[in-house]
């Protein structure tokens, strides 16, 4: 028995393409419908055969919608929400797939006071973006976290949950808050120092002769990905979340200054004791199936 038989994508960039994808794969029966804001997109969508029906405006991608998801960055959530709320069915659900969780669900249920609103965050991605970008197998063993608001009806939140077990998700339930700490200081803070270290090495191009780029080794080139994502939307993570993501950089910032000391007198021990325990964190990582051992992360050098 599928969770859904008619469900409407708004957003239709790598996440929901790739949400798109994978329902056809997993649930071909359900009606698919979509919509995103650029018309470019919508036409690309349309080529690619991501829907059964992707229509110009929001409200009419849900008119007759079960289970909406929101796929659009993080500040722009109520602005949609609101553009659907005339529209949107009586007992449909509202779903989202943004990296923060509490500034959403707030910003939805003040868009859509009547209706039942169970946010979730499939953590999954790439650094890349558009509707060409998706694929059906983006979520699969990787986990979606649902969060659902105080008081929500049960039986709506089973029904995201097994949405997104479908898909190929390990499920896990958790509060909107305590999502936002982990996720700030798993993906959120990775991000910013990413975007850091790149940025410092486009500033010192001119120091280096281009050396930088010409002689960059496979860490750099691993920060150089993560820096390459969406900038609107890690601009609008970063403004959602500031208060969990200034207490992890605050966290950050005085072990950074335990490093810089570690080194600066030469206490080894400390080094090897730190580089030991991130060691530690790297396998259990691959032992629990959210990365794999390929050296140099699967890279091929002929």
């Amino acid at each position: 028995m599928l969770p859904f038989q008619r469900i409407s994508i708004i957003g239709l960039g790598l996440i929901g393409s790739s949400v798109a994808r994978a329902v056809r794969a997993h649930m071909p029966t359900v009606r698919l419908t979509g919509h995103d804001g650029d018309a470019d997109v919508r036409e690309r969508a349309r080529k690619l055969d991501l829907c059964d029906d992707v229509t110009d405006t929001a409200g009419a991608a849900v008119t007759d919608a079960e289970l909406v998801i929101l796929c659009v960055p993080v500040g722009a959530m109520g602005e949609v929400a609101a553009e659907i709320a005339e529209d949107l069915p009586p007992g449909a659900i509202v779903s989202d797939v943004g990296s923060c969780k509490a500034s959403v669900a707030a910003a939805l249920g003040a868009a859509l006071p009547n209706a039942i609103v169970i946010p979730a965050h499939p953590v999954a991605g790439t650094e890349r973006s558009g509707p060409e970008a998706g694929f059906a197998t983006l979520f699969h063993k990787r986990f979606c976290i649902v969060t659902p608001p105080q008081g929500a009806d049960e039986t709506a939140v089973i029904r995201v949950e097994e949405f997104w077990r479908a898909l190929g998700a390990d499920v896990e339930r958790m509060d909107a808050e305590h999502h936002d700490l982990v996720l700030a200081i798993t993906s959120h803070l990775p991000h910013l120092i990413a975007y850091t270290i790149v940025g410092t090495a486009s500033d010192l191009e001119q120091v280096t002769q281009s050396e930088v780029i010409k002689y960059s080794a496979g860490g750099f080139r691993d920060f150089t990905r993560i820096a390459a994502s969406d900038p609107t939307m890690w601009r609008d993570v970063f403004l959602s979340n500031k208060d969990a993501v200034l207490e992890m950089l605050q966290r950050f910032s005085e072990d950074l200054t335990a490093l810089q000391r570690a080194i600066r007198w030469g206490d080894g021990d400390a080094l090897f004791d730190l580089f030991t325990r991130t060691r530690t964190i790297r396998r259990s990582i691959i032992e629990q199936g959210q990365d794999d051992a390929s050296p140099d992360f699967g890279r091929t050098h002929e």
